[in-house]
């Protein structure tokens, strides 16, 4: 059985921000081959348009509390206006992009994470990706634009983590397509000091990530991101890659993470 290629590529940070950096990035998606998805975040966003009317982001141990009203911004940011302008955008390269939110086809279905010693509201976590939805619309030749919003199939769309939907999107893909998965940011990648690019840790395998993490030699942040690296490899997922977008056109040294 031959299989076909599929990436799934995360862009979020400065690369969303940035008008410049996110049409170069979108330049740098658009020349890959397809089957392709792209997914997005969008959270610093949606705290500028909070604060904007009044609101304040609620936030503990560096994770966002979704409330009623935050989530509103969210759907607002994510699913509109951030979404549709990449959409635009991809339209104007010949890409027949289509963005999408977990509940558009029933993509990405979610639970609200249960309440324990923090409450984050109306936050989902995977459960199931639609994978027939999935092929549908990659064999229709359509290109996938996914943002960080689910839904529970009783009427509740859920905040969800970028990452972790780039991440679940992979794993699905994996039972039909050979895929790699790519998050791309402003960073070359996974680096020992955050404030040196020269740090770079050019390949992480799951031993070497237990022990880095033991020594407490990766920035915090990044954890959760690893995390889900090894949860698609586990899941099926052919490769890996962390790092700036220039790896999506060329070899360039990035993070490459194995199992």
């Amino acid at each position: 059985m031959e299989w076909n290629e599929l990436k799934v590529v995360k862009i979020g940070g400065k690369l969303i921000e940035e008008e410049q950096l996110l049409d170069r990035a979108l330049i740098a998606f658009a020349k890959m081959p397809q089957p392709k998805i792209l997914v997005h975040g969008g959270g610093r966003s949606a705290t500028v348009l909070a604060n904007r009317m009044g609101m304040v982001a609620k936030m503990i141990d560096g994770r966002r509390i979704t409330d009623a009203a935050t989530l509103e911004i969210a759907t607002m940011v994510y699913a509109g206006l951030i979404n549709k302008k990449i959409v635009a955008k991809l339209q104007a390269l010949n890409q027949n992009a289509i963005g999408l939110s977990g509940a558009d086809g029933n993509l990405i279905l979610s639970k609200k994470r249960p309440v324990k010693e923090i409450d984050y509201g109306f936050v989902g976590d995977v459960e199931k990706v639609s994978l027939s939805s999935m092929i549908k619309l990659l064999d229709g030749k359509f290109v996938p634009v996914c943002c960080a919003l689910t839904h529970d199939k009783k009427g509740q769309m859920l905040n969800t983590n970028a990452d972790t939907i780039a991440s679940s999107l992979a794993a699905a893909g994996s039972k039909c397509y050979r895929t790699e998965l790519f998050f791309c940011f402003e960073k070359k990648g996974v680096l020992e000091d955050i404030h040196d690019d020269s740090s770079l840790i050019e390949k992480i395998d799951k031993q070497l990530y237990e022990k880095l993490k033991a020594e407490k030699r990766i920035f915090e942040g990044m954890l959760p991101k690893l995390d889900n690296c090894f949860t698609a490899l586990e899941a099926g997922v052919n490769r890996v890659h962390i790092g700036k977008l220039d790896m999506l056109k060329k070899e360039t040294k990035h993070t490459v993470i194995a199992l």
